[in-house]
Protein backbone atom coordinates (compact mmCIF):
# COMPACT_ATOMS: atom_id res chain seq x y z
CA UNK A 1 0.00 0.00 0.00
CA UNK A 2 1.07 3.43 -1.02
CA UNK A 3 2.06 5.80 1.87
CA UNK A 4 3.08 9.45 1.17
CA UNK A 5 4.33 11.75 3.96
CA UNK A 6 6.95 15.50 3.73
CA UNK A 7 10.17 13.52 4.23
CA UNK A 8 11.69 10.61 4.27
CA UNK A 9 14.78 9.79 6.42
CA UNK A 10 17.32 6.64 5.26
CA UNK A 11 19.00 4.90 8.31
CA UNK A 12 17.89 5.10 12.12
CA UNK A 13 21.07 5.57 13.48
CA UNK A 14 21.81 8.32 15.92
CA UNK A 15 22.13 10.88 12.68
CA UNK A 16 19.32 9.68 11.25
CA UNK A 17 17.27 9.79 13.95
CA UNK A 18 18.48 13.41 15.02
CA UNK A 19 17.92 14.67 11.97
CA UNK A 20 14.27 13.42 12.18
CA UNK A 21 12.99 14.76 15.33
CA UNK A 22 15.00 18.14 13.71
CA UNK A 23 12.05 17.67 10.87
CA UNK A 24 9.75 16.66 13.18
CA UNK A 25 10.18 19.56 15.92
CA UNK A 26 10.00 21.69 12.73
CA UNK A 27 6.57 20.77 11.63
CA UNK A 28 7.24 18.50 8.67
CA UNK A 29 5.83 14.81 8.45
CA UNK A 30 8.70 12.83 8.94
CA UNK A 31 8.91 8.60 8.26
CA UNK A 32 12.35 7.05 9.45
CA UNK A 33 13.20 4.08 6.92
CA UNK A 34 15.56 1.19 8.21
CA UNK A 35 16.35 -2.02 6.92
CA UNK A 36 16.48 -3.26 10.60
CA UNK A 37 12.91 -1.26 11.17
CA UNK A 38 15.10 -0.45 14.80
CA UNK A 39 17.06 2.61 16.19
CA UNK A 40 20.73 2.14 16.50
CA UNK A 41 21.87 -1.25 15.59
CA UNK A 42 24.74 -0.50 13.25
CA UNK A 43 27.31 2.42 13.51
CA UNK A 44 25.79 3.60 16.24
CA UNK A 45 25.44 0.43 18.49
CA UNK A 46 29.43 -0.35 19.03
CA UNK A 47 31.19 2.85 19.81
CA UNK A 48 32.60 3.85 23.49
CA UNK A 49 29.69 5.98 24.23
CA UNK A 50 30.91 9.35 24.41
CA UNK A 51 29.20 12.63 23.69
CA UNK A 52 33.02 14.09 22.92
CA UNK A 53 32.79 17.80 23.43
CA UNK A 54 36.73 18.11 23.51
CA UNK A 55 37.29 16.50 19.76
CA UNK A 56 38.17 19.81 18.78
CA UNK A 57 41.23 18.18 16.54
CA UNK A 58 40.59 15.34 14.48
CA UNK A 59 42.06 12.51 14.25
CA UNK A 60 45.11 12.80 11.89
CA UNK A 61 46.63 10.32 9.39
CA UNK A 62 49.95 9.72 11.64
CA UNK A 63 53.45 11.58 10.51
CA UNK A 64 55.85 9.72 12.81
CA UNK A 65 58.00 7.67 10.61
CA UNK A 66 58.61 4.71 13.34
CA UNK A 67 54.23 4.66 13.55
CA UNK A 68 54.23 4.75 9.95
CA UNK A 69 56.55 1.74 9.57
CA UNK A 70 54.51 -0.05 12.39
CA UNK A 71 51.38 0.65 11.04
CA UNK A 72 52.91 -0.50 7.09
CA UNK A 73 53.96 -4.04 8.50
CA UNK A 74 50.63 -4.34 9.89
CA UNK A 75 52.63 -4.30 13.77
CA UNK A 76 50.60 -1.79 15.39
CA UNK A 77 47.05 -2.71 17.71
CA UNK A 78 46.25 1.20 16.29
CA UNK A 79 45.17 -0.01 13.16
CA UNK A 80 44.96 -2.82 10.71
CA UNK A 81 44.56 -3.52 6.78
CA UNK A 82 43.70 -6.19 4.42
CA UNK A 83 46.70 -6.17 1.74
CA UNK A 84 43.37 -6.99 -0.93
CA UNK A 85 41.91 -3.71 0.20
CA UNK A 86 44.82 -1.63 -0.19
CA UNK A 87 44.56 -1.26 -4.59
CA UNK A 88 40.87 0.71 -3.43
CA UNK A 89 41.82 2.45 -0.21
CA UNK A 90 45.41 3.72 -1.06
CA UNK A 91 44.05 6.78 -2.88
CA UNK A 92 41.83 7.81 -0.04
CA UNK A 93 44.62 7.35 2.24
CA UNK A 94 47.07 9.57 0.19
CA UNK A 95 44.54 12.10 0.31
CA UNK A 96 43.95 11.80 4.17
CA UNK A 97 47.43 12.03 4.47
CA UNK A 98 47.35 15.23 2.53
CA UNK A 99 44.19 16.88 4.36
CA UNK A 100 46.29 15.81 7.81
CA UNK A 101 49.19 18.51 6.81
CA UNK A 102 49.76 21.24 9.59
CA UNK A 103 47.95 23.92 8.26
CA UNK A 104 45.17 21.91 6.64
CA UNK A 105 44.14 20.18 9.64
CA UNK A 106 43.81 23.63 11.18
CA UNK A 107 41.12 24.74 8.92
CA UNK A 108 39.40 21.46 9.18
CA UNK A 109 39.49 21.91 13.15
CA UNK A 110 37.96 25.63 12.92
CA UNK A 111 35.45 24.30 10.26
CA UNK A 112 34.39 21.19 12.48
CA UNK A 113 34.45 23.81 15.62
CA UNK A 114 30.70 24.98 15.79
CA UNK A 115 29.48 21.31 15.59
CA UNK A 116 31.71 20.23 18.15
CA UNK A 117 30.94 23.69 20.69
CA UNK A 118 26.95 22.70 20.19
CA UNK A 119 27.13 18.53 20.75
CA UNK A 120 26.75 18.37 24.15
CA UNK A 121 23.90 20.91 24.13
CA UNK A 122 22.19 19.55 21.38
CA UNK A 123 22.11 16.03 23.14
CA UNK A 124 20.80 17.52 26.30
CA UNK A 125 17.49 18.97 24.80
CA UNK A 126 16.89 15.45 23.59
CA UNK A 127 18.34 13.54 26.36
CA UNK A 128 15.05 15.58 28.35
CA UNK A 129 13.07 15.09 26.21
CA UNK A 130 13.43 11.21 25.87
CA UNK A 131 13.71 10.66 29.19
CA UNK A 132 17.56 8.96 28.52
CA UNK A 133 19.17 10.69 31.47
CA UNK A 134 19.53 7.87 33.59
CA UNK A 135 22.10 6.11 30.97
CA UNK A 136 24.03 9.53 30.45
CA UNK A 137 27.11 9.93 32.48
CA UNK A 138 28.63 13.73 33.32
CA UNK A 139 31.92 12.57 34.48
CA UNK A 140 34.31 13.02 31.72
CA UNK A 141 36.94 10.53 29.54
CA UNK A 142 40.49 9.48 30.68
CA UNK A 143 43.54 9.22 28.42
CA UNK A 144 46.38 7.31 29.72
CA UNK A 145 49.84 7.57 28.53
CA UNK A 146 52.52 4.37 29.17
CA UNK A 147 55.45 6.52 27.99
CA UNK A 148 57.09 9.51 28.56
CA UNK A 149 57.34 10.64 24.68
CA UNK A 150 53.27 10.37 24.68
CA UNK A 151 52.83 12.47 27.69
CA UNK A 152 54.10 15.17 26.38
CA UNK A 153 52.88 15.28 23.29
CA UNK A 154 49.17 14.62 25.49
CA UNK A 155 50.39 17.74 27.43
CA UNK A 156 50.68 19.87 24.43
CA UNK A 157 47.44 18.85 23.15
CA UNK A 158 45.64 19.59 26.31
CA UNK A 159 47.04 22.93 26.63
CA UNK A 160 45.52 23.81 23.05
CA UNK A 161 42.35 22.55 24.22
CA UNK A 162 41.94 25.13 26.99
CA UNK A 163 42.41 28.59 24.85
CA UNK A 164 38.95 26.65 23.93
CA UNK A 165 37.36 27.54 27.58
CA UNK A 166 37.80 23.70 28.04
CA UNK A 167 38.29 22.15 31.55
CA UNK A 168 41.25 19.66 31.05
CA UNK A 169 43.39 18.47 33.94
CA UNK A 170 46.74 16.56 34.18
CA UNK A 171 46.51 13.71 36.33
CA UNK A 172 49.46 12.55 38.51
CA UNK A 173 49.55 8.70 39.76
CA UNK A 174 47.93 9.72 43.13
CA UNK A 175 44.68 12.13 41.04
CA UNK A 176 44.51 8.90 38.69
CA UNK A 177 44.26 6.84 41.75
CA UNK A 178 42.01 8.72 43.37
CA UNK A 179 39.33 8.50 39.81
CA UNK A 180 39.97 5.05 38.67
CA UNK A 181 41.32 2.98 41.81
CA UNK A 182 41.57 -0.43 39.80
CA UNK A 183 44.19 0.96 37.22
CA UNK A 184 47.31 0.28 37.00
CA UNK A 185 50.07 3.02 37.24
CA UNK A 186 51.06 4.75 34.20
CA UNK A 187 53.39 7.59 33.23
CA UNK A 188 50.66 9.80 33.14
CA UNK A 189 47.05 10.98 32.63
CA UNK A 190 44.84 13.73 31.02
CA UNK A 191 41.17 13.72 32.41
CA UNK A 192 38.51 15.71 29.90
CA UNK A 193 35.97 17.06 32.09
CA UNK A 194 33.37 18.39 29.34
CA UNK A 195 32.93 15.15 28.24
CA UNK A 196 29.78 13.03 28.65
CA UNK A 197 29.51 9.59 28.06
CA UNK A 198 26.27 6.73 27.84
CA UNK A 199 25.99 3.50 29.47
CA UNK A 200 24.91 2.43 26.07
CA UNK A 201 24.73 4.44 23.01
CA UNK A 202 22.16 1.84 21.56
CA UNK A 203 19.42 2.52 24.29
CA UNK A 204 20.42 6.15 23.71
CA UNK A 205 19.29 6.15 20.00
CA UNK A 206 16.57 3.86 20.73
CA UNK A 207 15.09 6.47 23.44
CA UNK A 208 15.01 9.28 21.31
CA UNK A 209 13.39 7.08 18.60
CA UNK A 210 10.69 6.45 20.47
CA UNK A 211 10.37 10.45 21.77
CA UNK A 212 10.36 10.41 17.28
CA UNK A 213 7.34 7.62 17.20
CA UNK A 214 5.43 9.30 20.67
CA UNK A 215 5.37 12.45 18.81
CA UNK A 216 3.87 10.71 15.84
CA UNK A 217 6.33 9.75 13.46
CA UNK A 218 6.26 6.77 11.59
CA UNK A 219 9.24 4.40 11.58
CA UNK A 220 9.19 1.84 8.56
CA UNK A 221 11.68 -1.46 7.73
CA UNK A 222 12.65 -1.07 3.86
CA UNK A 223 15.87 -1.88 1.48
CA UNK A 224 16.29 1.61 0.33
CA UNK A 225 18.38 1.06 -2.41
CA UNK A 226 15.83 1.04 -4.78
CA UNK A 227 15.20 4.73 -3.73
CA UNK A 228 13.72 6.36 -7.22
CA UNK A 229 13.33 9.75 -8.45
CA UNK A 230 9.01 9.68 -9.99
CA UNK A 231 8.40 11.88 -12.91
CA UNK A 232 6.87 14.53 -10.95
CA UNK A 233 10.23 15.19 -8.68
CA UNK A 234 8.99 13.64 -6.12
CA UNK A 235 10.92 9.97 -4.55
CA UNK A 236 9.69 6.76 -4.03
CA UNK A 237 11.17 4.89 -0.87
CA UNK A 238 10.61 0.97 -0.97
CA UNK A 239 9.54 -0.22 1.75
CA UNK A 240 8.35 -3.65 3.68
CA UNK A 241 4.59 -1.95 4.02
CA UNK A 242 5.00 -0.86 -0.17
CA UNK A 243 5.84 2.61 -1.73
CA UNK A 244 6.54 5.43 0.53
CA UNK A 245 6.43 8.75 -1.84
CA UNK A 246 8.42 11.81 -0.24
CA UNK A 247 8.97 15.31 -1.44
CA UNK A 248 12.33 15.03 0.32
CA UNK A 249 14.78 12.55 0.98
CA UNK A 250 17.48 12.59 3.65
CA UNK A 251 20.56 10.05 2.82
CA UNK A 252 21.73 9.24 6.46
CA UNK A 253 22.69 5.83 6.18
CA UNK A 254 26.56 5.97 7.48
CA UNK A 255 28.49 3.80 6.30
CA UNK A 256 26.19 2.42 3.82
CA UNK A 257 25.41 5.92 2.00
CA UNK A 258 27.72 5.26 -1.22
CA UNK A 259 25.02 2.63 -2.39
CA UNK A 260 22.70 5.56 -2.64
CA UNK A 261 25.43 8.33 -3.50
CA UNK A 262 26.89 6.18 -6.53
CA UNK A 263 24.18 5.62 -8.27
CA UNK A 264 22.98 8.83 -8.26
CA UNK A 265 25.98 9.67 -10.26
CA UNK A 266 27.72 11.79 -7.32
CA UNK A 267 31.69 10.42 -6.98
CA UNK A 268 32.90 11.54 -3.59
CA UNK A 269 35.87 10.34 -1.59
CA UNK A 270 34.36 8.03 0.97
CA UNK A 271 35.38 5.46 2.80
CA UNK A 272 35.09 3.50 5.86
CA UNK A 273 37.32 2.98 9.30
CA UNK A 274 36.35 -0.86 10.50
CA UNK A 275 36.11 -1.46 14.28
CA UNK A 276 35.49 -3.84 16.89
CA UNK A 277 34.09 -4.36 20.30
CA UNK A 278 34.21 -7.22 22.84
CA UNK A 279 32.60 -6.83 26.56
CA UNK A 280 34.29 -8.04 29.56
CA UNK A 281 33.78 -8.94 33.27
CA UNK A 282 35.54 -7.35 35.90
CA UNK A 283 37.99 -9.59 38.22
CA UNK A 284 37.67 -9.71 42.24
CA UNK A 285 35.04 -7.07 42.31
CA UNK A 286 37.11 -4.06 39.97
CA UNK A 287 35.13 -0.89 38.76
CA UNK A 288 35.78 1.05 36.00
CA UNK A 289 34.38 4.84 36.53
CA UNK A 290 35.19 6.24 33.64
CA UNK A 291 35.91 5.58 29.83
CA UNK A 292 39.59 5.68 29.52
CA UNK A 293 41.87 5.66 26.26
CA UNK A 294 45.09 3.91 25.92
CA UNK A 295 46.90 6.87 24.20
CA UNK A 296 49.45 4.47 23.38
CA UNK A 297 47.92 2.05 21.87
CA UNK A 298 44.63 3.16 20.62
CA UNK A 299 42.06 1.38 22.27
CA UNK A 300 39.73 2.87 24.84
CA UNK A 301 37.88 0.92 28.15
CA UNK A 302 34.62 2.21 28.79
CA UNK A 303 31.75 0.83 31.47
CA UNK A 304 28.72 -0.04 29.82
CA UNK A 305 25.36 -1.34 31.33
CA UNK A 306 26.60 -4.96 29.50
CA UNK A 307 30.01 -4.86 31.22
CA UNK A 308 33.55 -3.10 30.49
CA UNK A 309 33.56 -2.85 26.39
CA UNK A 310 37.08 -2.41 24.65
CA UNK A 311 36.53 -0.87 21.11
CA UNK A 312 39.47 -1.16 18.84
CA UNK A 313 41.03 1.70 16.61
CA UNK A 314 40.44 0.99 12.92
CA UNK A 315 40.62 -1.19 10.34
CA UNK A 316 41.41 -0.59 6.48
CA UNK A 317 39.20 -3.23 4.63
CA UNK A 318 36.27 -3.67 1.76
CA UNK A 319 33.48 -2.59 4.22
CA UNK A 320 31.77 -5.90 3.54
CA UNK A 321 34.99 -8.35 4.18
CA UNK A 322 34.44 -10.92 6.13
CA UNK A 323 35.85 -9.86 9.82
CA UNK A 324 39.52 -9.98 11.02
CA UNK A 325 39.74 -8.97 14.77
CA UNK A 326 43.10 -9.60 15.04
CA UNK A 327 43.07 -5.83 17.01
CA UNK A 328 40.84 -7.32 19.44
CA UNK A 329 43.07 -9.69 20.56
CA UNK A 330 46.23 -7.55 20.32
CA UNK A 331 44.35 -4.97 22.78
CA UNK A 332 42.82 -7.53 25.77
CA UNK A 333 46.54 -8.58 26.18
CA UNK A 334 47.16 -4.42 26.94
CA UNK A 335 44.10 -3.53 28.44
CA UNK A 336 44.41 -7.49 31.10
CA UNK A 337 47.75 -4.90 31.89
CA UNK A 338 46.06 -1.85 32.78
CA UNK A 339 42.68 -3.15 33.99
CA UNK A 340 41.68 -6.25 35.72
CA UNK A 341 39.57 -7.72 33.21
CA UNK A 342 37.46 -11.00 33.51
CA UNK A 343 36.60 -13.20 31.07
CA UNK A 344 34.56 -11.88 27.92
CA UNK A 345 30.52 -11.83 27.61
CA UNK A 346 30.00 -11.67 23.95
CA UNK A 347 30.14 -14.87 21.71
CA UNK A 348 32.11 -13.17 19.34
CA UNK A 349 33.15 -9.53 18.52
CA UNK A 350 31.02 -6.97 17.14
CA UNK A 351 32.11 -5.53 14.12
CA UNK A 352 31.06 -2.02 12.73
CA UNK A 353 32.03 0.67 10.20
CA UNK A 354 32.83 4.45 10.94
CA UNK A 355 32.32 6.77 7.55
CA UNK A 356 34.63 8.77 6.93
CA UNK A 357 36.24 11.57 4.04
CA UNK A 358 40.10 12.73 4.05
CA UNK A 359 39.09 16.17 5.45
CA UNK A 360 37.57 14.42 8.72
CA UNK A 361 34.34 16.75 8.12
CA UNK A 362 30.62 15.00 7.18
CA UNK A 363 28.47 15.94 4.47
CA UNK A 364 25.56 18.05 5.28
CA UNK A 365 23.42 19.42 3.08
CA UNK A 366 21.34 19.76 -0.24
CA UNK A 367 22.72 17.55 -3.14
CA UNK A 368 23.68 19.90 -6.07
CA UNK A 369 22.04 17.38 -8.88
CA UNK A 370 18.56 16.31 -7.95
CA UNK A 371 15.41 18.53 -6.12
CA UNK A 372 14.90 17.62 -3.05
CA UNK A 373 18.00 15.05 -2.00
CA UNK A 374 19.78 15.93 1.06
CA UNK A 375 22.63 14.23 2.71
CA UNK A 376 23.97 13.91 6.29
CA UNK A 377 26.60 11.25 6.70
CA UNK A 378 30.77 10.81 6.95
CA UNK A 379 30.56 11.90 10.51
CA UNK A 380 33.87 8.96 11.09
CA UNK A 381 34.60 8.42 14.31
CA UNK A 382 31.87 10.74 15.83
CA UNK A 383 28.38 9.98 14.10
CA UNK A 384 27.06 9.78 18.21
CA UNK A 385 28.75 12.93 19.08
CA UNK A 386 27.62 15.18 16.07
CA UNK A 387 24.02 13.65 15.35
CA UNK A 388 22.38 16.01 17.27
CA UNK A 389 24.12 19.16 15.83
CA UNK A 390 24.02 18.24 12.27
CA UNK A 391 20.77 17.35 12.55
CA UNK A 392 19.37 20.81 13.82
CA UNK A 393 21.68 22.33 11.14
CA UNK A 394 20.05 20.02 8.19
CA UNK A 395 16.69 20.55 9.51
CA UNK A 396 16.89 24.73 9.46
CA UNK A 397 18.82 24.49 6.10
CA UNK A 398 15.87 22.12 4.82
CA UNK A 399 12.91 24.34 6.24
CA UNK A 400 14.47 27.84 5.38
CA UNK A 401 15.22 28.51 8.66
CA UNK A 402 18.52 30.38 9.10
CA UNK A 403 21.26 28.37 9.93
CA UNK A 404 22.75 28.70 13.13
CA UNK A 405 26.29 28.37 11.40
CA UNK A 406 27.77 28.66 7.68
CA UNK A 407 26.74 25.58 6.38
CA UNK A 408 29.61 25.96 2.92
CA UNK A 409 32.59 23.51 5.04
CA UNK A 410 29.92 20.61 4.50
CA UNK A 411 28.37 21.18 1.36
CA UNK A 412 29.38 18.47 -1.54
CA UNK A 413 30.77 21.35 -3.50
CA UNK A 414 33.49 20.87 -1.71
CA UNK A 415 34.99 17.74 -3.66
CA UNK A 416 34.41 19.22 -7.32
Amino acid sequence: MQQTADVAVLGAGMVGVSAALHLQARGRDVVLVDRHGAAGLETSFGNAGLIERASVFPYLFPRDLGDLLRYALNLSPQAHYHVSALPSVAPWLWRYFRESAPERAKRHALDALPLVERCLEEHDALIQLSGAGDIVRRTGWIKLYRSDKSLAKGLVDAARLRDFSLRVEELDAAGLSALEPDIAPVVGAVHFRDTASVADPCAVAQAYAELFQRRGGRFLAGDVRALAQTRDGHWSVPTHDGALIVRDVVVALGPWSDQIFRPLGYDLPFAVKRGYHMHYGTKEGARLFHPVLDADNGYVLAPMTRGVRLTTGAEFARRDAAPTPVQVGKDEALARTLFPLGERLDPKPWMGCRPCFPDMLPIIGKAPRHQGLWFDFGHQHHGFTLGPVSGRLLAEMMTGEAPFTDPAPYAVERFR
